[in-house]
């Protein structure tokens, strides 16, 4: 049975989708962009700074289900500018250095709000 996810300390959902759900032993999160929980957009900070807040928000998804980066089997990174990928890669290794997921990593034409960066993960939940 699916099980929806919602934490104070990652932003709000602003549309018809959950911070995340559970379902089958797997937690799926929405994809996350440069958004504090408090809402302030960070779109004129470097794609680093903006990769940092993404991961800080998906971290603060897992630790509400108990939950580490470690249980990160897939991250998917979606980049307004392919250019932007050395700079996201080098911050994005901050948050698994050790044992790190498959990942996708694909420049698309535009993101929310104008983000330089959106991520989303898929964890093992056991």
């Amino acid at each position: 049975m699916k099980r929806i996810i919602n934490t104070g300390d990652a932003p709000e959902a602003i549309g018809a989708y959950s911070q995340a759900t559970t379902a089958n032993g797997l937690l799926f999160s929405a994809g996350q962009i440069a958004l504090t929980p408090e809402g302030e957009f960070l779109g004129d900070e470097p794609v680093a700074v903006q990769t940092r807040q993404c991961l800080e928000n998906l971290k603060a998804i897992l630790e509400n289900e108990g939950l580490s980066t470690q249980h990160v089997v897939k991250t998917t990174v979606y980049l307004d500018d392919i250019d932007d990928f050395d700079a996201m890669n080098e911050a994005y290794a901050e948050y698994f250095d050790d044992n790190p997921p498959a990942r996708s990593a694909l420049e698309v034409g535009s993101l929310p709000k104008g983000a330089a960066v959106e991520i989303e993960v898929i964890a093992t939940t056991e």
